[in-house]
């Protein structure tokens, strides 16, 4: 998993509320286990018409924003279903944060799991950097994890609550497995342990 410190990047705008994860990434293409290639399908029935056409007016299909890496969004977000799938398409698009006033639990703690950092923030905050995405391209927000802030490209910074332990998890870029391997050479001497003291088993 890669590691996340600071990010300077296009926001894009998305302010609809209750945003669940079968908008996130649909069920018709949960059969996959690969964490790659959900990036295209991101927001499917939101971003193409029934004959597979990108709908001009969604977000992520105007210009200024088919390269954002930030997402801010409306109260509620990832709620539904506990697919891990959205936070894989959410990634493979290069969406590495997503800032809102609310997320659903288990995405929430899916996407630590993921390199993705979810933010979130008061209202009124919330707003401001909502007006500041829809500038377009020009307005880049930078996110600070180490700090714990986010500044608004007008220079506003904001800070923001996270538990330490999923702060440590994404500044070291460590999954589940990846903390598992922290511990490997205990792990190696506690089996050496145990074989010598049961080499029947």
């Amino acid at each position: 998993m890669d590691k996340f410190t600071t990010l300077t990047g296009i926001a894009a705008p998305m302010p609809l509320v209750n945003i669940d994860t079968d908008m996130i990434i649909p069920k018709q293409f949960l059969k996959t286990i690969k964490r790659s290639g959900l990036g295209v399908n991101l927001f499917d029935e939101m971003r193409y018409d029934q004959d597979g056409n990108e709908i001009p007016d969604f977000v992520l299909n105007k210009p200024q924003y088919r390269e954002a890496q930030i997402l801010v969004a409306g109260d509620n977000f990832g709620c539904g279903s506990s697919r891990e799938h959205a936070p894989w398409a959410l990634l493979d698009f290069g969406i590495r944060c997503v800032i809102s006033t609310s997320f659903a639990d288990i995405f929430y703690n899916n996407c630590f799991k993921n390199g993705i950092l979810p933010i979130t923030l008061p209202q009124e905050q919330v707003d401001v950097l909502m007006s500041d995405a829809e500038k377009g391209a020009n307005a880049r927000i930078t996110v600070d994890l180490e700090s714990q802030t986010v500044t608004a490209s007008d220079g506003q910074t904001f800070a923001f609550e996270l538990d330490s332990f999923k702060k440590h998890c994404l500044l070291n870029g460590l999954d589940d497995i990846g903390l598992t391997l922290e511990k490997a050479a205990a792990i190696d001497s506690f089996e050496v342990t145990a074989q010598q003291a049961r080499p029947w088993v």
